[in-house]
């Protein structure tokens, strides 16, 4: 048997399975990049407080310090991770607050909580009281450290 009996000719793929091939490659390169962009947002469990369920230190001292601030913070009250969200102060009722997520991310060693909430502004021509107000809104969360940033997203709503 010569040699050339023995190896078989190897066919060169058609064009249309060269290019099925590299669509594959390139997809699965992009879901890969993918994983690697997104990681680290990690979801935060919390559970909004009415006003009654408010530590005490929390609505003396965090409360009346930062409600005039529209911010995001965090602070640990017997050993438990609250965080309050604020809009600051507004000229009258009907101004509201809510969280809506929050997520934990980790850059350069950074640890980051990203609070997002929902604001919402009265209606025009709704009838309102003529009081300064502060919308907040506290949430006990599962987070088990205080992150080293804290940002507040913002999506208004109407």
């Amino acid at each position: 048997m010569s040699k050339s009996g023995a190896i078989k000719k190897m066919r060169k793929p058609s064009g249309k399975m060269s290019i099925l091939f590299a669509v594959i490659i390139v997809a699965v390169a992009a879901i890969v990049a993918g994983m690697f962009i997104f990681e680290g947002d990690d979801k935060v469990s919390y559970k909004i407080l009415g006003d009654t369920d408010i530590p005490q230190q929390i609505a003396s001292q965090v409360i009346p310090e930062y409600r005039g601030l529209e911010r995001a913070l965090a602070c640990v009250v017997d050993d438990k991770i609250y965080v309050i969200a604020t809009r600051g102060e507004k000229p009258t009722s009907g101004y509201e607050i809510a969280i809506d997520k929050m997520t934990v991310s980790e850059e350069d060693g950074i640890k980051t909580l990203s609070v997002y909430t929902v604001f919402r502004d009265p209606q025009p021509g709704t009838a309102l009281t003529q009081v300064l107000t502060y919308p907040i809104q506290v949430a006990e969360t599962d987070l088990g450290f205080l992150p080293d940033q804290i940002e507040l997203k913002v999506q208004y709503q109407e």
